[in-house]
């Protein structure tokens, strides 16, 4: 064998590489990302801890799972409200203060949850106020964290920012509820909470460094009139809507979690270990879908991929629904966690590239309020239609109808399907020359 031919099969080596292997490139050329990012490593982490151990302490104290449920639902309705006008205070003001603003006002409020967990019977209703007040604040932070990616890497390479974003996000939601199960074993709750409040104050500290991230142009006032304002850009684009409808589809017909103990105990004939699995193997499965995605930069049709990968993820639900034997079952549910992740990476792509700087804010805020309420929706669907026949029929009937309705939305919604850079580039070109009238009109 030559060196030409040595050299040759180590090229290709690299080529294969480089497409399964999460691209990191974001990472390397964009300093203010890098310092994104790594904040939110660490505050994420200290999330997910919460996300675990107010739950954990709300059934300690009343030994009542409707009581749990209830500090879900208190959650829900300020993240809902607040996530629209997040996205207009993110379009209206420096995005960088308003991340650092949040999260020191989220550091505070999770400080009252430390010293509330030191009592010997803390007040239920002081919980309630606490993880309502955590979760409007949230609300806030992620549209300004999401629409702010666009404004620090290159378009070409932004599927890959989301990637590693996602990559965040799972193991987050791995290793999060691991360490806070160890921490509340060992430690106790207020310890839990405590270092859930440094990991915020380490988030703020990176986010500082980055440079100022003010409105590239005039915009209207945070309030009803800039939701409104966002919402009717976002009915004038269908490709952005498609990518909300499919999201939609996907999480109300396929979302599985509500019916995870019923299938478990039942038909794979298991016990809290399997329940257990099942909720973890859908994260395994977009964890590494995440870190194999270093071929999403080559994707030239987001739109295409993002019907694909749902009707992979519909399929692998009614496969799951079919299956007796865990092993299937949880390679199933790892498949569908893997489309999950690589929807959501090119949504992402087509959200921010589709949408002017001075919308991404809002319409970031209009996916977030996607994202937590579909898997609700879905919940009660599955739940519904489990009562009437059973999971099986219910997981089958819906992984199948969420195939279905996104092969008819693809086939209905041509913008989405058709959907490549070069409409982005429109998108910029329009927004350059609306600034440019701006500055000239002197507004």
């Amino acid at each position: 064998m030559t060196a030409t031919d040595n050299q040759g099969r180590t090229q290709r080596s690299g080529a294969v590489r480089r497409r399964l292997v999460i691209d990191v490139t974001p990472l390397r050329e964009s300093p203010d990302f890098r310092r994104l990012w790594t904040g939110h490593a660490v505050a994420i982490l200290g999330t997910q801890m919460t996300r675990v151990a107010v739950p954990y302490q709300v059934y300690v104290l009343t030994d009542s799972t409707l009581m749990v449920g209830l500090a879900s639902l208190a959650q829900l309705i300020p993240l809902m409200v607040c996530s629209l006008f997040g996205g207009s205070v993110a379009d209206a003001v420096d995005r960088r203060k308003l991340l650092v603003v949040t999260e020191g006002l989220l550091a505070v409020v999770v400080g009252g949850l430390a010293l509330l967990a030191l009592l010997d019977s803390p007040p239920i209703w002081a919980i309630f106020v606490l993880v309502a007040v955590t979760a409007g604040l949230s609300a806030l932070e992620s549209p300004a964290r999401s629409a702010a990616v666009a404004g620090l890497v290159r378009r070409q390479i932004l599927p890959s920012a989301f990637a590693l974003n996602q990559t965040l996000t799972q193991v987050g939601a791995i290793v999060g509820p691991a360490v806070a199960g160890v921490v509340i074993a060992a430690l106790g709750l207020s310890t839990t909470y405590a270092l859930n409040v440094v990991t915020f104050l380490v988030s703020i500290t990176v986010l500082t460094r980055m440079r100022p991230m003010p409105p590239a142009h005039q915009v209207t006032k945070p309030g009803l009139k800039s939701v409104i304002e966002g919402l009717t850009y976002l009915r004038s684009k269908p490709a952005v809507m498609g990518c909300f409808l499919a999201d939609v589809n996907a999480m109300f017909f396929g979302m599985p979690r509500a019916l995870f103990p019923a299938i478990a105990l039942g038909q794979l004939g298991g016990d809290a270990v399997t329940v257990g699995l099942l909720h973890a193997a859908p994260g395994a499965g977009a964890l590494i879908g995440a870190l194999t995605s270093g071929w999403v930069g080559s994707v030239t049709r987001h739109g295409r991929a993002v019907i694909i990968s749902i009707i992979v993820w519909g399929l692998a639900i009614a496969g799951f629904g079919l299956s007796h034997w865990l092993p299937l079952t949880i390679a199933l549910l790892m498949v569908a966690g893997a489309a999950d992740v690589v929807s959501a990476v090119f949504r992402q792509t087509v959200l921010q590239l589709s949408v002017p700087d001075h919308l991404r804010g809002r319409l970031s805020a209009v996916h977030i309020g996607v994202v937590t309420g579909g898997p609700l929706l879905g919940d009660a669907r599955a739940g519904a239609t489990a009562s009437f026949s059973s999971p099986a029929f219910a997981m089958v009937s819906g992984g199948l109808a969420c195939a279905a309705v996104m092969g008819i939305l693809g086939w209905r919604l041509t913008a989405l399907r058709r959907w490549t850079l070069a409409d982005a580039e429109t998108v910029a070109d329009a927004s350059a020359a609306a600034g440019a009238e701006r500055r000239e009109d002197g507004t």
